[in-house]
């Protein structure tokens, strides 16, 4: 580069890209010009044999003959890709034209973050505009994965620095470190970034607002950096501590919310093809506990209940001591198997809470399956290594309590059983990433979720992008408090009620019951027993969906079940009126559903529920929801469904 172009580095940005001066920068930016290859046409699954209708049919290979678009050039699983995808070529060029000190990208997990931003580390190296390289990641599994990603880029990176060696090995062109680490020893870090021209890579930068000292450290070491590039899969916290190095504007409202330099939403990923369409399976049941106190106390999933019931509900439902785990993982381990009749190397994840139940339900999945489950119970090398090993190979299942989070990339994950009590949207968010990344056009995602409202409302969200908003109002009205106060003080698990603080309590039986599958803020089927028909519609789906797909094909299965019930009854009884079902249950299934809806809204514009719900009685008319009839309370739900469309 001659020293007027190094000068004035914006002169070159579009020439350089995509004509570096190294061999790894020319292979990312060649175009690609290998023909596409049609996909697998092979049948579905013996689960769906059953009269597989002509519509299954010219779906499923309208599906699989769809070629591959620009999104999907060979994609490597980890780290570069031999071609940038679209969104990452815009954010270089966009990142090109000023070559800011700070940079925050957020991009949906599974788009590809990592690419981006060592495809612009080798794009600022071979600018000669920095020297050195540091990534900062949330663990020690990360940092290994990002050397590995950089290695293919050409980037060494030392992801074994330990703060002991108080400098960086002159072989590499930088270090991994993790945010713990970092916070250690701050000043060490500062005098490796003074020690020469140094961009900061700052991975899942909302980390930084974990604890106060761990932003503290932050700002003292990368202070000094020359560039820093931020990067988020999930760009909001549920509470109010700053991210360094985020710039914050305020709102109407004059709350102060973080901007991104460029966004990549799963809603824009989705139509390009980058991410699979999810799949959310719900499961219901009845459940029985013993109170503290000696009492029985019975209630089931999905219905309109107390806090405090819900909770109990919910965590019966996840002891492995019962009925209803074996049954969604049974279900699960079937869905699992149909994906696997189109992709040999599909694999389940089952996030657990704690360590004695992921050990449990493993056991259970063993017997399911008939093979070995993989265990990853703690952020250890050997946890690192058992991850690593899952992501090569072909077993079917793995079972992590919550480390399987954001950054872990195991492409193959397709199935998913979301069996922990976690409900924060941040978690939420970084759980379901696991499952999106996609290798080929045509993949679907499937995660078994327990029927809890404030979960359902999350999955009805999962397009939704989001700021971290900085400033809280006085939240002693409810009316005036931020919608990630209401969803939290609404599904803190520890503290929802003496009794579950006390942990003096006993879960006695668990049911399961498929309840219906979630997909685009719509619910589609009956409620069925586990192993029923109505059940393995749902569960049976072809392995390979255009997301467009999707929908049509699951309003045929709803009909074809509502179709076999009508058949059933009037064979057993061919003269018999319709079976009237009891107004309470109507009721108590309208009033859950508009509690969903509802929710999805107030998250959707920030508007607190109590105030939707007034202007929805001054729309439609009607008393409180309490004492609203069946037409009244399906008024209401049109009217928000109509508005969540239009969204």
């Amino acid at each position: 580069m001659s020293s007027a172009n190094r000068d004035n580095p914006e002169s070159t940005s579009t020439q350089t890209l995509r004509h570096s001066s190294t061999p790894q920068a020319e292979s990312l930016s060649r175009p690609d010009t290998r023909s596409t290859s049609h996909l697998d046409t092979r049948s579905t699954s013996h689960l769906d044999t059953r009269s597989t209708s002509h519509l299954d049919t010219r779906l499923h290979a309208a599906s699989a003959a769809a070629q591959l678009p620009p999104s999907f050039p060979e994609r490597a699983a980890r780290g570069t890709a031999d071609k940038l995808r679209a969104w990452q070529e815009e954010a270089i060029e966009l990142y090109l034209r000023t070559i800011p000190k700070d940079f925050l990208a957020a991009a949906t997990p599974g788009a590809g973050k990592t690419t981006f931003a060592l495809r612009l580390a080798s794009e600022l190296r071979a600018r000669h505009l920095i020297d050195r390289i540091t990534v900062v990641t949330p663990t020690d599994h990360l940092k290994r994965q990002w050397a590995d990603a950089a290695a293919r880029a050409g980037i060494r990176l030392d992801p074994e620095f330990r703060n002991a060696q108080k400098r960086a090995a002159r072989m590499f062109h930088g270090i991994a470190v993790t945010y713990a680490q970092l916070a250690m020893r701050p000043g060490l870090h500062r005098e490796i970034t003074l020690s020469g021209r140094t961009l900061v890579i700052l991975d899942e930068i909302h980390h930084g607002g974990d604890a106060l000292s761990w932003g503290d450290a932050i700002r003292e070491a990368f202070e000094q950096a020359e560039k820093r590039v931020l990067l988020t899969g999930t760009p909001f916290r549920s509470d109010t501590a700053p991210i360094p190095f985020v710039h914050y504007e305020p709102d109407k409202n004059g709350i102060r919310i973080s901007t991104s330099d460029y966004s990549y939403g799963y809603g824009r990923a989705l139509k390009d093809g980058v991410v699979r369409p999810v799949l959310f399976m719900v499961y219901s049941g009845s459940m029985r506990w013993r109170t503290r106190a000696g009492d029985e106390m019975a209630a089931a999933l999905g219905e309109d209940n107390t806090r405090d019931i819900t909770t109990a509900a919910w965590r019966t439902a996840l002891e492995p001591t019962g009925e209803w785990i074996p049954a969604v993982l049974t279900a699960a381990n079937r869905r699992l198997d149909q994906i696997r009749h189109n992709i040999p190397d599909a694999g389940g994840l089952v996030i657990a809470s704690d360590q004695s139940s992921a050990r449990a339900y493993a056991t259970i999945l063993e017997g399911i399956c008939g093979e070995k489950v993989t265990v990853v119970l703690s952020d250890e090398r050997a946890s690192s290594a058992r991850i690593e090993e899952f992501a090569s190979n072909t077993r079917k299942w793995m079972v992590a309590v919550r480390m399987v989070s954001e950054g872990v990339d195991v492409p193959r994950l397709t199935v998913g059983v979301y069996a922990t009590n976690a409900s924060t949207p941040l978690y939420f968010a970084q759980a379901i990433g696991r499952f999106v990344r996609a290798r080929r056009r045509g993949e679907t995602a499937s995660v078994f979720l327990p029927h809890v409202p404030s979960l359902l409302a999350l999955a009805g969200e999962l397009e939704r992008e989001r700021d971290h908003a900085l400033d809280r109002r006085d939240t002693t009205d409810s009316a005036e408090a931020l919608d990630d106060d209401l969803l939290d003080s609404a599904n803190r698990q520890e503290r929802a009620s003496a009794e579950l603080e006390a942990g003096q309590w006993e879960a006695l039986a668990s049911e399961a019951s498929f309840d219906h599958v979630f997909y685009g803020g719509t619910g589609f089927g009956v409620q069925a027993l586990p192993g029923s028909e109505e059940e393995l519609d749902f569960i049976g789906l072809p392995g390979l969906l255009e997301p467009e797909e999707v929908a049509e094909l699951l309003r045929h299965r709803q009909a074809r079940q509502e179709r076999r019930h009508r058949e059933r009854r009037k064979l057993a009884q061919p003269d018999a009126p319709p079976e009237p079902v009891a107004l309470f249950r109507t009721r108590s299934e309208q009033r859950t559903l508009l509690s969903s809806l509802v929710s999805i809204w107030a998250r959707q514009t920030g508007e607190p529920h109590a105030l939707i719900h007034a202007e929805l009685r001054r729309s439609c008319g009607g008393p409180p929801v309490a004492q609203a009839t069946v037409t009244q309370i399906q008024s209401r739900i049109d009217l928000l469904r109509t508005r969540l469309g239009k969204k």
